[in-house]
This record gives structure tokens, sequence and C-alpha cells, in this order.
């Protein structure tokens, strides 16, 4: 490493992470406070934990910066097969929590593998698209990348965790900076509201609905190109319709109970304020009671009364939205834009195409995680349980995020030595 990187870091991005990690303390320390909790260096209590894995993650981040950054290009291969054996290993040696076997437990201290997982799996695939001549064109290329993607959400879901594996589709992300057609990512939404659709109204109104907007399309289509055949667009309805008719029995066999009652939930189709949804009702009661301004630090009484489960985790930001208010659910919100275009600014800007590849993936997770967690705590997205970067308690996330961070700073400030 370059002596002079401390000059060439990248002090704005170094800043944002910072903010974004003491506001975490802070709202932790207010989510898990009670009058007989010990102080923040009580490492028996979520907050001592949280500040000793954050502590750690920067001792980690010093040392990634002294790393020739070359190195991690040629980790990639290691590091992707060890974080692939320890998610293998929780079959064996995993800790059950909530019902999933995703921790491993050693000397009172948890560690997710699956968080591990997310930074590998962001190197595999800038190493492997580096090293393509051609962009994502041929189907070989892409079922290879797909491949990588997919072996550690399958052995996610098995855990069961799906929160966790439906992450990996930030993959995507950089896939499609990089060349993938854009043609994937509508067949992907389309299929996406085709799902939620079915699932909110009845059958014959689906295909009502399908059978006009194809039609449609057709229509636009031979304006644009007057040679147009119609046979593609039939076959487009009937696959359509095929895949519409088989979405309940998928919603019913594939998905569990809870997952279920999670996306009825969210589709308005099951108003259930005590069982299933009082968690989601709790937190947006929270979130609303902060007004404009918030209510003060520990002055919560949502928070304070314990009346959101898991706050300090998958719901943090109800403890933000009360005690904070708009502002400070703004200014949170600000920060984490910020980071993410920042970092997406900066790798528009590397000369090495492993560098740019990994700084998409990482902006793509933090986006991922940013926004389903927000949505979470809003209502607007089922609950799947996955943290908010830097500001939930969890010791594996923040330490995950880190070394994202600290490999982006890295790269970023010897971009220059390519030349």
């Amino acid at each position: 490493m370059n002596k002079n990187i401390i000059y060439r870091l990248d002090w704005t991005l170094m800043l944002i992470y910072l903010l974004l990690l003491i506001f975490g303390v802070v709202n932790v320390y207010s989510a898990t406070f009670s009058q007989t909790s010990g102080g923040l260096l009580d490492f028996s209590q979520a907050i001592g934990k949280q500040l000793l894995f954050i502590i750690f993650s920067l001792f980690i981040g010093i040392v990634i910066l002294t790393v020739d950054s070359k190195f991690f290009e040629q980790f990639a291969t290691l590091a992707y097969s060890i974080s692939i054996v320890l998610l293998l290993g929780l079959f064996v040696f995993g800790k059950t929590v909530s019902g999933a076997t995703s921790w491993y437990n050693i000397g009172g201290i948890s560690f997710q593998p699956s968080e591990l997982a997310k930074v590998t799996t962001a190197l595999i695939i800038a190493s492997l698209l580096s090293k393509f001549q051609s962009d994502l064109k041929t189907w070989r290329t892409i079922l290879k990348i797909g491949a990588y993607i997919l072996f550690p959400f399958i052995l996610i879901i098995l855990q069961p965790d799906p929160g966790s594996a439906l992450v990996f589709g930030a993959f995507f992300f950089p896939l499609f900076r990089e060349g993938l057609n854009y043609a994937y990512l509508i067949i992907f939404l389309t299929v996406f509201t085709l799902f939620f659709v079915t699932l909110s109204f009845p059958f014959g109104v689906v295909i009502g609905i399908i059978t006009i907007l194809i039609f449609l399309l057709f229509f636009i289509f031979k304006k644009i190109y007057p040679k147009v055949k119609i046979l593609p667009f039939l076959i487009l309805l009937i696959v359509s319709i095929g895949f519409s008719y088989s979405v309940n029995y998928i919603f019913e066999n594939f998905f569990e109970q809870r997952h279920r009652d999670r996306i009825n939930l969210v589709l308005g189709k099951e108003v259930d304020s005590q069982g299933v949804g009082y968690n989601i009702n709790q937190s947006k009661i929270a979130i609303g009671s902060g007004g404009l301004k918030g209510k003060g630090f520990l002055e919560g009484t949502q928070t304070k009364g314990d009346f959101v489960p898991e706050q300090h985790t998958d719901y943090i930001f109800s403890t933000i939205g009360e005690e904070w208010g708009f502002l400070g659910s703004f200014f949170l919100i600000f920060l984490f834009c910020l980071l993410i275009l920042r970092v997406i600014f900066q790798a528009e800007k590397q000369t090495n195409k492993f560098r740019r590849i990994f700084s998409y993936g990482i902006a793509g997770l933090i986006f991922t995680h940013f926004f389903i967690n927000i949505g979470m705590s809003l209502g607007i997205v089922p609950t799947i349980g996955i943290p908010l970067p830097f500001i939930s308690y969890g010791g594996s996330s923040v330490l995950a995020f880190s070394i994202m961070i600290f490999m982006h700073l890295n790269f970023d400030a010897n971009r220059l030595n390519d030349w």
C-alpha cells in the first residue's frame, strides 16, 4: 500500500459511514435501554456487544486499507469457497434461532456466515466478470455467473432464512451495469408484478388484464415494426396465463404460513393487528407518533414500553421515527442515499474492471437492505427479517458491511495506480 493512502482516502464517504455507525449505536442503546441495564461498555448487553463489534470492524477496516488492492482479486475464489463451507457447516454445527439454523455460537459470540457470503459473492462475481473479454451476451456466461449467486442463495434458503437469501438478488445491479440485457429485468419485473396481481385479484380479472395489455403491446409494436408477427405475442399471452394459473399453487405450497400471512397483510387481504400484523402495526404507530421533530432521545413511549418486538434489529427504524421524527428519519435516508450514490460515483471513476464491479455489488447490497428494512417498518414490504446496515443490532452485519466499505475505500484510493 502507498504510504500516502491517507491523503487519497475518500473522507466524505468515511464520514458518512461513521455517522451511520454513531446513529446506529444511539438508537440501539435507546431501543434496548432499561433502568436496570448497564452502561455502554457492559458487554453482556446488546449495546456493549454492538460497540465491541464496531471497534473490531474498524480495526479490520484499518488492516484492509494496508493491504495491496490486487490481493482481493487473487483471494476471491478462496474467500468464496470458505464462505460456502461455513454455510454447509451450519447444517451440522449451526445454532437455531427463531426457527432458522443460521448461526455459529463460538464462546458466547454468535456469527452469521450468510453476512460473510454477501462479501465473498460480491468478490467472486467481480473476479469472474473482470476476466470475461465479452459482455454478458452468451447463455454460458450468464449461467456461470448465475450459478455462483444461486449456490449460497439455495444454502441460505434451506436454513431456512429466505430474507437473507432474497438479498442476493442485489447482485444483478452490477450485471446490468456490465452489459446484461435489460430484457431480463423486464421479465423479472413482469413475473414479480403478475405474481402479486394474481394474489390480489380474482383469476378472471387477471386474465382480462393480461390479454388487454399484451394486445395493446402488439399494436404498439405494429406501428413501430409493421412486419411484426402476432405469434410471439400469442405465446407470451399463453405463458402469462399459465404462470398466473399456477401462482396460487406456488403460494400455498412453496411459502411457509408465516410468509403467506405477511404477504397477505401487505396486500390488505388480512387485517390482524394483534397477531401476524402486530409488529408492523406497532411500528407504524411508533413512527407516526414521532411527528416532525420526534419525542426526543429515550422519550419514545412505544420504544420504552417494548411494544415493538425485535425493535433493535428488524424494526430499528421505528425507534428513529418515534424519537427523532420526520427530520431524523429524513436525515438517515439522506445519509444512505448519499452513501450509495457516492459509491457508484467513485466506482465509475475506476479504471480497473474488478474494482468497479465490486463497488457496484456493495451499492446494490446496501440499497436492497436499506429499501426492504425501512419498507418493513412502514408496512409496505412483507417482513422478511433483514437488518438496516450499520444501524440495526447485529455484529455479523456491522462487520460484513464495514469490510465492504473499507475494501471500496481501498480500491478508490488506489485507482490511480492502474495507469
